[in-house]
Parts: C-alpha cells; structure tokens; sequence
C-alpha cells in the first residue's frame, strides 16, 4: 500500500498526476462534490446560525467509501482539488466525510498539471483555507435560501413549477430589458454620402466618405447637385506613425467571449474543452479572473518568440488585473509549454489550445507597426470636406500570430481604411461616383452568450466559476432561448451621381437578421417583472454586484459569513412572507381586439404548452379557437394583425392522388399532412403562401428519398426493413433499430437472419451491455419530426 493517498477532482487529472509521481503516491479521483445540501427544507436552519444538513449522494456512496478505506491505509492524505472557492470547499468536505486527521492531511495547490508545478506543490503544502471555504459556504447558502423561499411564490403567484436563482434572474433581467428596449427603439434615417474618385486618370481609385450625415432625402439630393460641376482638390494630407498593442492573456471572461466570436463555441462548451485541455496538463487554470503570467511563462514565451520569429518579435509585458473583485490569485490562461504551437487530440480541443496559445503568445510580442494617412478633400461648391483613411504596415508585429475579435456592437464603421494611390497637397481629383445612400440608426444589439458574460463582469456579478453555470441555467429553466432568426425587410432610397447626372432608386435591404443570440421568453419576462415589482433588491444589480464583494471580503477574512448571510436574509424573508400575503397573482393575458368574422374577443394567454392565442370565451356557447403564437413572436409585442394570421393555419392547399393536402405549423415547424403522412416545408417554403403544386413537389421529393433509403424489405413482416441511415445501413425491426455487424452485405440479409440480431440486441439491452445505435438516434428524429405540435390547454375560469 501507497504511503501517500493524493485525492484530486476528476479521473482524468488523476491519471495525468499519477505519471508524475512514484510509487510512494496512489492518486485517486473524489469526481467533484462529495456531498451537498441535502434537498428537503430543512437544509439549512436558519434560527441555528445558519446550520447545513449535508449528505452524500446515492451515486457518490461507492466513491466515499473506497476513499475511506484507502485514507486509514495511508499515512498522509493530500488534498489537491483546484485553488478556488470551489475546490477549497471541495478538500473540506472530503476533510470532513473522510473523518481525516488534520494532523496526517496536506494541502496543495498548482495552476497547470505539469511534473514541475506537481513536484513543487507537494513541497510547499498547507492547510485548508478557511476563508475561501466560508465564501463557498455563504454562497451556496445564499443561494439557496432564495430559491427555497421565492421558488412557492412564482408556484403560487405566477405559474406551478417555477424556480428562481439570485444571479439567474438578474441575467434574465438583462436580456429582459435589453429586448424591451430594442422594442421600443425607433430607427431613425440619415443620407450617407460616399465619392469614388480617380488621381490623373489612373485606374487606382480612392474611396471617401462625407462625415456629416444629412436628415432628409431633399437635403442629400442638393448636396449631389452642388457638386455635379464642382472641383474636387487634396485640402489636407497627414502622414503619421500609428501603432496596435496585443491584448493580455485570456481571462475566463474574454476567452469565453473570444472562442464565442472566432470558434463559434457555447458558454458552456468552452468551459467543458477547457477543462479537459487542463486535466490533460496542456493549459494552466482555466477559472481566473487574472492576466498575469509568471516570471517562468515570461521566460518559457520569450525563448519560444526569438526562436521561431525572430528577437525583433520580443515585447516583455506585465499586465495587471483591472477587474473589479478579481478573487483569483493565479495567472491567466496560457499553454503550460509554449514551445507546443498545437497538440494532438479532439477537433475542439485542437482548435480552442491555438486561440490560447496564439492569445498568450501574442500578449509578449512586438506592437504592430503602421503609416497612417489622413485625407481631407475639398469640395469648390460646398464648405463641407471628404474623409479617406489609408494605413500602411511597416511591421506586423504581434498580428504575425493574433488578431483579436470584436462583438457587432463594438465595431467601428471604418469602410473606407484602405491603402491610398500616391498623393500631394493641393492634388486635383476626378470625381468618378457619388452617392447619396439612406442608412438607418439600429438599436443596442441582443446578447450572445459571451457578450452576456462580458456585460456581467462589466457590473461585477457573477465571477469565472459561476458564468457558464449560470447562461446554462436560465435556458434550461426556459426563461430564455438562445436561436436564430431572420431579418425583416425594408427599402431605402439611394441617390447616385455619374457621367454628370443623378440618379434615383429605391432598393430592399434584409435588417435584424439574428444569430445565436439571446431572446426572453414570455414566461421569462413575467417572471422577471414579478421579481422587479416585488423583489427589487434581489435582482438590482448594484445589489448583487454588492453581494459578490462581500463574498470575496468572507474569503479574505474580513468578515463572518454567517452576519452577512443575517443581514441579507432577515429583511428578504420578510419580504416573501408580506408578498405572499399581499401580492396578486400576475398573469400574461393581453387583449388585441375583436375578430371581423365572429365578433369574438381575441386574446393572448400563457398556457401549459406555451404562449397562445384565443378567439372567444370558455363559458361561450362554442368552443373557443385557439393558435399557437410562432418562434420569434411574444405575447407583449404580437400585433392584432399578426395574431389572425395564426389562425389562417391548418389550411387546405388541394388535392393530390384523391387525398387532400392540410398545411400546418407544429413543434418542428411547418409541414404538409396527406393521407396520414407528414412532409416538412423547407426553410424557403412559406406555409401561408404556399401552393398546390409545390406541396405535391415537396411530397415527392421525400417520397423518392425514403425510396433511396430502402435497401430491402420483407414479405413475413412488412415492418421490418434493411435501411441506409445517416451512419450507414442498420435495420428496422418494428420500432426497434439494430445495427448491422461489420463486413455483412446489407442487400443478403435474411428474415431470419435480422430477427435473429434483433433477439441478440434485445439480449445485450437487458444485460445493460448494449452499445448506442447511431441509427437509432436518426430514426428518432425523422419520427419526432413527423409529430404535430398538441394544442395549448384552455384557459380555466
């Protein structure tokens, strides 16, 4: 037996560990947590100072007992779970279910799974962090405490089977807030002006801009008449050096936002990649709030930068950390070697290392270096002058490896930065074409998932460990959807002058076109306007910003957890008692007016299956009609016009092979019915517009794609079929799917032969050593698809 046990949180971080040390050592894997608050009520006694019930999970049982076994075997234990609130708390409560004697356990911490950083752990041990642990503590009771007691009111007040977080529903809250804005914003339309002009008849062509906007169309008009027999000359020619600086090493925070941006990764994807790149010891910590490197990093990067580009491509940098109650110590994000410009494994974690790598690399090397040229030209008719801006690189610098991302809303409108044709002051220029084009103010910009983060960090709520959790949680809870969707079109004027005249058009543009943004759904905004009304204080954000230094002042010492769990939670329990007695409950009901055809009051409501519209009354002698509202549209915002046109679905669109053909809208979307059988509309296909023709076209369409699926089929059971799956062929036995051993030729199989590997699959399901069909899943979503949406549930009296 091992003198030493070494318990760290995850397997695969076990078995990095265990190569770095000998023999001495066994190293084992607690697989996070384990033990929680336990789920009742009775949790946490708040009369007791705030005592915890705790209990070991059913699936951890066997864990804590192997490691108590192996924890009286040793001589010492050591505690190695990560160096944060969270894995302070997790090294306690091993300390605490392990019954481990504090005189026989060491402490370690390291931020990167290297031999080194390992070595120089276990010589430099210490003993649990209380602090940290009590930040955890107030956290997680907090926490806690406010879903417990504002969960039964949302149930009561609201809707049943709703939950409320403290942070959650202050990003939701956000993301509320940001969509009612856009709502409300009305664009407001200015003419830009741009010239193309020629130096001396030559092709190269300098592309300006006119900096003031004009109002009116008229105004626009006049300023292109002004200038139909004008002179154009070089007023203003500036030539100066100009420099770009790399960002810092990545944050939690900016590394979430910038794998969003350059990878298309999730919040949470991120995270999960990340934490595998750790374990795997090829990145150091991936929860900081740091952009600090360590003295070895600078070194372990400057070497590498001289080596593969050169001394000149050398910059020491020291960044420090500016964010507001930054709480951890270590450093940035950045490769443990630097030496490794990539690594083997998976596509993602391939992908997400370079961007570290390249972030960190970059953060040590040389600005970029450029000429600058400012151009101003004069117009001989008007006072006002053209803009041009040209920049020049005279040395790459850091862009040789990096060049940072930027959200939508952060980005410059700087079209017209371009390398410019040789210029003198004075310099006459021929106009070539002016245009004169309307351009529309837009509003502030939906969250992504990363610019979310960013806004969080920005106000200080929230910190590296609890951002991904969080997005994650408010679109589990369904209170907002992350989605596309498509613009809207609108046309806009556009004025041109060339070869001496003006012309006039009008031409269409797409606007609002959205992509994996964040949007609240109805429920989340009756929510959210449930806890603003009477529970402001939890969702301010000044507040919960508070909250979060409080937290990091528990974890420096400098003040007890359990007085500011008391000062937090005596004036919010009284609230929720007041708000139980006092409050009504809230409903999302909205009139939109009266249908021209019956007469009958149309109105919006929240119901089981989500928001709908109704045409009539409960207590009506008929029943009332009732229409789902579409992806995209909310019961605050959905026009009277727009909700009639629900209900121009289901509708008949003809009739082919004496069936008729029902077009209608379900959970999957828009589809044809005919005779039993469903058939999805495409993407380009509109279920109110479309005709005869095409339905019978999309109908045939499938029909030929299920042909070309058959590989064969059976007269003993028509509902067996040898078929071509999206993983390969499979078969289909009833409803069941059963793959195909290797080297079989698909079009030989027997009757006999597929029942009997669908006897050996069930066999193998009910031994629990089946393995996954990738077919199975295929099937499952072609049978899902074919599904229509239920109809919501009637509103009761």
């Amino acid at each position: 037996m091992a003198k030493n046990l070494l318990i760290v949180e995850s397997p695969a971080k076990a078995k990095t560990i265990e190569g770095y040390l000998g023999n001495e050592f066994l190293v084992k894997s607690s697989f996070g947590h384990i033990r929680d608050l336990a789920k009742g009520d009775d949790a946490i006694d708040v009369k007791n100072n705030f005592a915890q019930k705790y209990e070991v999970p059913d699936d951890k049982r066997a864990v804590v007992s192997e490691l108590k076994k192996l924890a009286k075997e040793a001589e010492t234990v050591w505690l190695a779970s990560d160096e944060d609130r969270e894995g302070e708390a997790i090294s306690w409560h091993l300390l605490q279910t392990l019954g481990l004697d504090e005189s026989k356990t060491k402490r370690i911490v390291f931020h990167e799974i290297t031999k080194p950083a390992i070595l120089k752990a276990i010589d430099n041990p210490r003993k649990i962090d209380y602090g940290l642990v009590h930040a955890q503590q107030a956290r997680r009771v907090l926490d806690r405490l406010v879903g417990f007691e504002l969960s039964p009111i949302l149930w009561k007040k609201v809707k049943p089977s709703l939950s409320a977080g403290r942070v959650q529903s202050v990003a939701v809250r956000l993301i509320v807030e940001r969509e009612r804005e856009i709502n409300q914003f009305k664009a407001e339309a200015q003419f830009k002006i741009t010239a193309l002009f020629s130096t001396d008849g030559k092709k190269v062509n300098l592309k300006a801009e006119l900096p003031h906007r004009f109002k009116t169309v008229e105004e626009g008009e006049k300023f292109l008449q002004d200038s139909l027999g004008a002179n154009f000359k070089v007023n203003g020619l500036e030539v100066k050096p100009a420099k770009r600086t790399p960002a810092p090493p990545f944050t939690t925070s900016t590394l979430q936002q910038e794998a969003s941006r350059k990878l298309g990764y999730s919040v949470s994807r991120t995270m999960q990649v990340a934490q595998r790149l750790y374990e795997a010891g090829k990145i150091t910590y991936m929860r900081t709030d740091s952009v600090n490197l360590s003295d070895t990093a600078l070194q372990a990067a400057e070497k590498e930068i001289n080596s593969a580009y050169g001394n000149q491509y050398h910059h020491l940098r020291k960044y420090k950390t500016k964010t507001s109650g930054a709480q951890e110590a270590h450093e940035a994000i950045r490769p443990t070697y630097f030496n490794d410009h990539s690594i083997d494994g998976e596509a993602a974690e391939r992908r997400l290392y370079e961007l570290i790598w390249k972030r960190a690399i970059a953060s040590q090397m040389s600005d970029a270096a450029f000429e600058r040229t400012n151009v101003k030209i004069g117009v001989s008719t008007r006072s006002e002058e053209f803009q041009a801006q040209g920049e020049v690189l005279k040395f790459d610098g850091f862009l040789k490896v990096y060049m940072e991302s930027h959200d939508d809303e952060d980005l410059n409108d700087d079209e017209n930065t371009s390398i410019l044709p040789p210029l003198s002051q004075g310099q006459a220029l021929e106009i070539k074409e002016m245009t004169a084009a309307e351009r529309f103010s837009r509003p502030s910009a939906r969250y992504t998932e990363a610019s979310l983060v960013k806004k969080l960090e920005e106000l200080g709520i929230g910190r590296p460990s609890t951002y991904a959790p969080t997005i994650s949680t408010i679109q589990k809870r369904g209170y907002v959807v992350k989605e596309d969707r498509d613009g809207k079109q609108r046309n806009y004027q556009v004025l041109t002058l060339k070869d001496g005249k003006i012309d006039k058009k009008v031409e269409s543009e797409t606007f609002g076109n959205e992509k994996s943004k964040l949007f609240p759904s109805d429920i989340g905004a009756l929510v959210n306007d449930f806890l603003v009304q009477y529970f402001d204080k939890v969702v301010d954000y000044n507040f919960t910003a508070t909250v979060e230094k409080e937290f990091d002042e528990i974890a420096q010492g400098m003040k007890e957890w359990t007085e500011m769990i008391r000062s937090f939670y005596n004036p919010f329990h009284e609230n929720v008692e007041n708000t139980i007695k006092t409050a009504d409950r809230v409903r999302a009901d909205r009139e939109l007016g009266f249908d021209p055809e019956s007469g009958k009051r149309i109105s919006v409501h929240i119901g089981r299956y989500g928001p709908y519209v109704q045409i009539g009354e409960n207590d009506d002698e008929d029943k009332p009609r009732y229409a789902s509202l579409k992806a995209g549209q909310m019961i605050e915002t959905i026009t009277f016009e727009e909700a009639l046109d629900l209900f121009k679905l289901p509708k008949k669109v003809g009739v082919f092979e004496d069936k008729e053909m029902t077009v209608a809208i379900g959970r999957f979307g828009p589809y044809i019915r005919h005779n039993n059988a469903f058939y999805s509309l495409t993407k380009e296909d509109d279920p109110y517009t479309i005709d005869e023709n095409r339905s019978i076209e999309l109908i045939l369409i499938k029909r030929e794609k299920d042909a070309n699926k058959l590989i064969k089929s059976f007269t003993e059971d028509e509902n067996v079929k040898v078929l071509n799956g999206r993983w390969g062929p499979y078969i289909a036995f009833g409803k069941q799917n059963v793959k195909i051993p290797k080297g079989t030729d698909p079009a030989s199989l027997t009757y006999e032969i597929c029942k009997q590997l669908a006897d050996q699959d069930t066999a193998a399901e009910k031994a629990g050593t089946k393995k996954k069909v990738p077919a199975k899943a295929t099937a499952a979503k072609t049978t899902a698809k074919k599904a229509p949406a239920k109809k919501p549930a009637a509103k009761k009296k």
